[in-house]
This record gives C-alpha cells, structure tokens and sequence, in this order.
C-alpha cells in the first residue's frame, strides 16, 4: 500500500508538471508574451509559474548541484562541472547537467523498484539494484562529460602546432596579435578556431587579448598552450613577436611528434601479444604429452 501510495504521488506530480507547459491549463502573462517585442527583451526569461516545469527546475537545481558535487568528489573527480561544460563549448550550465543526471538516476531508481516488486529477487540484489543503478546512472554521466573534455583537449593539442605556424606568419607579415587572432578564428573550424572565437568575444567584453589568452589557456588546460600564451604575452615587449611565436611552432611540433612516435612503438609491442600466446599454446601442448607419458611410467612402476 505505501508503495501505491508512493507511485500514485509521483504520477500526481509528474501530470501536473506535464499539463502545466500546455497553452490550456498554462496560459502564459501578457508581459511575458509582449516581452520579445521590446527592447532587450529578447535575451530574458519569461516568469516561471508556481506549478511548472521552470518552477520545479529552479527549487530542484540548487539540490541536484550540491549531490552532484559531493557524489563527483566521493568519485574522484576534482575539476569542476562548469569548467569542464564551458570547455567543450556545452549549451548547458552546470546546474542543468546535474538536474540531468540526477533526473536520470531517479528514473533508474524507480526502474528498479518496479522491477523488484515484479520479480521478488533476494534481498541483496535488490539492496544491490537500489544503491548500484542510481550511481551508475551518476557515474556515466560524470564518464562522457570527462570523456569529452579529454577529447577537446587532445584535438587541440593536435591543433596547436598549425595554428601556431599560421599565428608567426601572420605576426611576421605586419599583422597585429588582435588581428591575427581574429583572422584565425574567422577562417578556422576546428576545436582551436572555435577557442579563438570565444577569446575575440572576450577581448570585445573588455579584456586585453593577452588576458583572453591567459584566460583560454587556464580553461583548455594543454601545457602546449600555456608555452605558446606565455610567449603571446610578450606582445608589448618583444619586436620580433613572430620569429619567437615560430620557435615555439617548431617545439609543439616536436611535441607531438614524441608523443606519435610513443604510441606506434606501445602499439608494435602490443602487436607480439597474440603472436606470443598463438606461440606459446602449441610449445605447451607439445611438452604435456611426454611429461603425461612420464607420469604415466612412474606412477606404473
């Protein structure tokens, strides 16, 4: 009966919130629909009512943060959510991915209470299934955002050398550091250009393109760029700006190349495993047979 009475409050909830975003049952304000027309209007949020989706968003998030941020910690995980979102150029905040993942552990929850209740396994696997699907819901979630951000990283560390090449001639050619950012982030697409694009909105919020760089750099977190932003800060003393910004090109390069050159020799050893083990199997077949004859003889005699 709890259970019921459990299951029959949440479907109460859940239609609510689901009727509340129908025109019907939710008309919304005339302020609210005038204000895209006025000036600015089209960049605020409109009044969430008392029984909405909004509302329930805006009182569940500050909770799912706090859960989220403890959970990731008990995880292992010390970098923070929102760093890791605006890294990648995410559309969400870090409050909305924890109402995500939250949301979904809930889900997962009520998953497995209904299948406990139809299935009636032993207690510890229910114990199991209660505690272990929530935080896996949590830890894969926490998985693909780290996931991706790696994936950020190393597209522009793979990036960087190119893009340091074109920066030396761009400065070599009379260009300005303003100027060949901006030309780089025009003509560009891959992960760097679109990095470039939000240190020019940052230079154009009031920033310096030296403190947008160190800005970019503490957030993508590659040492390489923090080599070649380190040398970009020395725009206001150096007159030979692209000559250094070239040297440091041809050490990222190097870098990388290192690094390229230490994956294809793991991968050459990884190669010999299964040559190792198809080698050893048939070496061992053929030594069991005289050791079984020999202990078939002293165990006859």
């Amino acid at each position: 009966m709890r259970l019921i009475i459990l299951f029959a409050g949440l479907f109460w909830v859940g239609s609510i919130l689901l009727l509340a975003e129908l025109r019907l049952f939710n008309r919304r304000p005339l302020a609210d629909r005038l204000m895209p027309y006025t000036p600015g209007g089209m960049g605020k949020r409109a009044t969430a009512g008392l029984l909405s989706v909004g509302s329930f968003r805006d009182v569940v998030a500050p909770l799912s943060s706090r859960i989220g941020e403890r959970l990731s910690q008990l995880a292992g995980v010390s970098e923070e959510l929102a760093v890791r979102l605006e890294r990648i150029h995410s559309p969400l905040t870090a409050s909305e991915y924890r109402v995500r993942q939250v949301g979904w552990s809930v889900a997962l929850l009520g998953a497995s209470i209904s299948v406990s209740i139809a299935l009636t396994p032993p207690p510890g696997v229910i114990a199991l299934a209660l505690i272990g699907s929530p935080a896996l819901s949590f830890l894969i979630g926490e998985h693909l955002i780290a996931k991706d951000s790696q994936k950020w990283q190393r597209r522009v560390f793979l990036e960087l050398p190119v893009v340091a090449e074109q920066l030396a001639m761009l400065l070599g050619s009379g260009y300005s550091l303003g100027g060949a950012l901006s030309r780089l982030a025009d003509r560009g697409d891959g992960s760097v250009a679109q990095d470039l694009r939000r240190v020019r909105r940052r230079t154009r919020q009031g920033l310096t393109d030296v403190q947008a760089l160190r800005e970019w750099s503490r957030l993508v977190n590659v040492p390489a760029v923090d080599r070649l932003v380190s040398v970009l800060a020395l725009n206001s003393d150096a007159t030979d700006l692209g000559r250094l910004v070239s040297d440091e090109a041809r050490s990222i390069r190097r870098d990388v190349q290192r690094e390229l050159i230490e994956t294809i020799e793991r991968r050459t050893q990884q190669v010999w495993i299964p040559v190792t083990v198809a080698t050893l199997i048939p070496g061992v077949m053929l030594m069991l047979v005289p050791f079984v004859d020999a202990l078939s003889v002293f165990s006859g005699s």
